[in-house]
């Protein structure tokens, strides 16, 4: 690819800049930090889902070769240390708090899943650490486990924590009631699904990873960890579990090898090694094995839900009714409380004038692993609901999908939901007619009927999507619950040379910042995209910002850079007019060229850094020195990517094996920064979307607890054969109204969008069978029960 022309960065399909370092094994993973004298750390787990601590014993493990010391849930009990905290608190309908019970960072009374962390184990080597780990004893009274997301509730359950009856953390309702039951009473036409939407394992590439160290000279804590958001890792640590003044503790977030929301969150192992490293005096590495990642690392998804969809005569969608259990495993882990409540129910509308919504929410405890925000985080599920819903009654009512779907959009922005959130602007006609002209719909009758001849059934689903990206603004956030701000801060440091370092809270973990941040600032100041660094990840250098998710970085972390930006161009045009003799309101700036307007006098950009710090002539009783700029942006209003997705499929009826034959995304992202990259960010998204419709699935067993599903010989990730071809698209788009780069965040589409999509086509394909419904993931064992309890029941 030929480098774009200076000015025209923005919208510029550029290489990725950091991947040469990635391709050429130069990249600094947490496994690849060694400090010096370093140890290495094993956790003890319980493999109980349930079960009182009677009493462990440690002794012959502390005689074990290479072992530094050992450390257990009543060690950092007896010195004050705290539980991990919940950042976002969620109210019931009755207005009582949300349960909370202790999330101690060992367990020490009880253990609540398996995998629980039971005891810390430090070493001179892995190898050792394992070797005393076996001599450790432990007396447990094992209890019943409560497993079941769906009768996690019920009476008779054992409760997971003493002091939260019934397991329930909290009843929480969203949206008109009386006007949603009132609708539903003079609705033409009812449809109603019971939704499963299962538990996954986000499984990134890079399994989590601590390397924590202690500093005897000034008592400060260095900790290197694979996380997507340092500062709130930082926060909370430091404030809420271990009592230490902010200054005392620097985390680092180097290159971390995917999150998905998986590497948000504090965890146990990161406060536990960094409290052992005062203790033993050495830094402490532990780096997950694969299976431990299965049973520590949260998981996603997990919810069961009754939905139902009213109808006016002509197909108009007047009320929406919602009643979810969501699964928040055996702890509240860091934003638990807030993915199946204002993450999930403020997207039911999706993109439907629906007039009435009304969500009951019900978040439940059970002895599993914690559950919190993975890819999408709440809107995939929302968007699930809505689709399969739309989809199902237009085959109930004998209406086209596609015109059912057009029946009802929203044409007129800006548009105030009745969940609460109002989309700023969108055009979901233009998305649609684009993927069915891709997707040549009007030739499906033909190639389904090519399929037959073959023997296999053939079907077409859709989903139109949109999602709320970049959380936002912080008051409302946290008139909803959230416990902290939801800003993004930038700092453009521009250094004599004209060269620019960029400072920047959110964070980089596969997205391609590094890039796409450059190519603005390249963009805007006419400098070469080479003599840009963004800096992310290090709480010793970067201003305090919120991290990674949510598909908020560009919206929100490239808008706070843009505002930095708007400060260096007012400095700059100062300088030039005072080296130009000229009023700054005459200053013309543009191509990384300052020029009195209407003459032919110049100067350039590096000759303007450099005046602005060598100041011989400045009146520096008016303008400083430096060329330093820094903002904290905080959204006015959510981003709403947008979208519509066409899958097609072929069903084998003899195995029930499903292929998908083709699938169709166009999406509108508003403005983009680098197309090649938003393209590689929605492919990821809908290997993971249609990983969840076909293949994945988290299992417990209902008795013990145990993870079924505890590794990749049981958890079906996608294969690169299992996926087809995609057919990608940005629209032209409707840029986002609030923000200056009118951008609107990519990075969680495809896992939003193509679940409904690929459900709805294999039903369509089994549809002349009588088979009505199918829960995820569609296996081949389930297609084909589906077809034959179809049959025999027709």
């Amino acid at each position: 690819m030929n480098a774009p022309e200076q000015h025209k960065l923005i919208g510029a399909g550029v290489k990725r800049k950091e991947d040469y370092r990635f391709l050429t094994g130069a990249g600094q993973y947490t496994d690849d930090v060694v400090l010096p004298q370093q140890s290495f750390g094993v956790f003890l787990r319980s493999p109980h889902a349930h079960a009182k601590i009677k009493s462990i014993d440690i002794d012959a493990a502390k005689q074990s070769p290479g072992v530094i010391g050992i450390f257990t849930g009543k060690d950092m009990a007896g010195e004050n240390v705290g539980g991990l905290p919940c950042g976002w608190l969620i109210h019931s309908t009755d207005g009582s708090p949300m349960h909370e019970p202790p999330h101690p960072v060992i367990a020490h009374d009880k253990v609540l899943c398996v995998g629980d962390q039971v005891a810390l184990i430090v070493a001179e080597s892995v190898k050792e650490a394992k070797d005393a780990l076996e001599l450790i004893d432990v007396d447990y009274d094992v209890l019943d486990a409560v497993v079941d997301t769906a009768s996690a509730s019920d009476a008779g359950r054992s409760l997971v924590h003493d002091s939260v009856p019934n397991n329930v953390c909290y009843n929480w309702g969203h949206g008109d009631k009386a006007a949603t039951d009132a609708a539903f009473a003079q609705a033409a036409h009812v449809t109603t699904l019971d939704i499963v939407n299962q538990c996954l394992v986000p499984n990134a590439i890079e399994p989590r990873a601590v390397n924590a160290s202690y500093s005897k000279h000034d008592e400060s804590y260095t900790v290197y960890v694979a996380n997507q958001n340092p500062h709130v890792e930082r926060l909370l640590m430091a404030a809420f579990v271990l009592s230490l003044p902010e200054s005392k503790l620097r985390v680092i977030a180097p290159d971390v090898g995917g999150g998905f929301g998986s590497k948000i969150f504090l965890y146990p192992e990161d406060v536990a090694l960094t409290w052992a490293s005062k203790k033993v005096g050495r830094p402490i590495k532990w780096t997950a094995e694969r299976s431990e990642a299965f049973l520590s690392d949260a998981h996603g998804r997990d919810h069961v839900t009754k939905a139902e969809l009213a109808l006016d005569k002509d197909g108009k969608f007047t009320a929406m009714r919602v009643h979810t259990t969501a699964n928040m495993g055996a702890y509240l882990s860091t934003f638990a409380s807030s993915i199946p409540t204002v993450l999930y129910a403020t997207l039911l509308a999706g993109q439907y004038t629906t007039p009435a919504i009304y969500a009951e929410v019900k978040a439940v405890f059970t002895n599993t692993v914690p559950v919190d925000a993975y890819r999408g985080a709440g809107r995939p599920e929302a968007t699930y609901v809505v689709e399969r819903l739309v989809e199902t009654a237009a085959r109930e009512l004998n209406i086209d999908p596609v015109e059912l779907r057009r029946r009802n959009f929203i044409r007129t922005f800006p548009y105030a939901m009745p969940v609460g959130l109002t989309y700023d602007t969108g055009d979901y006609d233009a998305c649609l007619d684009r993927a069915l002209e891709l997707a040549d719909v009007a030739g499906f009758e033909k190639r389904k009927e090519a399929s037959k001849q073959n023997g296999k059934l053939r079907g077409i689903g859709y989903s139109c999507y949109i999602e709320a990206c970049g959380l936002a603004p912080s008051n409302i956030a946290g008139a909803l619950g959230a416990r902290a701000g939801l800003f993004e801060a930038g700092e453009v440091r521009v250094h004599p040379t004209g060269s620019v370092t960029v400072f920047t809270g959110s964070h980089s973990h596969g997205q391609g910042h590094e890039t796409t941040f450059a190519q603005v600032v390249a963009d805007r100041l006419g400098v070469p995209l080479d003599n840009i660094e963004i800096i992310h990840g290090d709480t010793g250098r970067i201003p305090f910002g919120m991290g990674t998710y949510g598909s908020r970085s560009i919206s929100v972390g490239g808008s706070a850079i843009m505002k930095a930006l708007d400060k260096v161009e007012a400095k700059t045009k100062k300088i030039a007019a005072h080296l130009m003799e000229a009023s700054a309101e005459d200053i013309e700036f543009e191509n990384g060229v300052f020029r009195v307007a209407g003459t032919d006098r110049t100067k350039s950009f590096v000759d303007v850094s450099l005046a602005a710090y060598v100041p011989h002539n400045f009146p520096l009783d008016k303008m400083e020195p430096g060329l330093n700029e820094n903002c904290f942006y905080d959204p006015t209003n959510f981003t709403y990517p947008s979208g519509a997705y066409i899958c097609e499929v072929e069903v084998d009826p003899d195995t029930g094996e499903t292929r998908i034959q083709k699938f169709t995304a166009v999406d509108d992202f508003g403005n983009v920064i680098n197309p090649m990259i938003v393209e590689g960010q929605v492919h990821g998204g809908l290997g993971q979307g249609i990983g969840q419709a076909m293949l994945e699935r988290c299992v417990y067993d209902d008795s013990t607890g145990q993870l079924l599903s505890g590794s990749f010989l049981d958890y079906a990730m996608p294969h690169a054969i299992d996926l087809p071809n995609f057919t990608v698209e940005t629209a032209k788009g409707t840029p986002c109204t609030h923000n200056p780069l009118g951008v609107k965040g990519c990075g969680e589409a495809g896992a939003i969008g193509s679940s409904p999509a690929v459900i709805n086509a294999i039903l369509d394909a089994l549809a002349p069978l009588g088979v009505k419904d199918l829960q995820m993931p569609a296996t081949p064992h389930r297609v084909w029960t589906a077809m034959h309890d179809a049959s025999s029941n027709a």
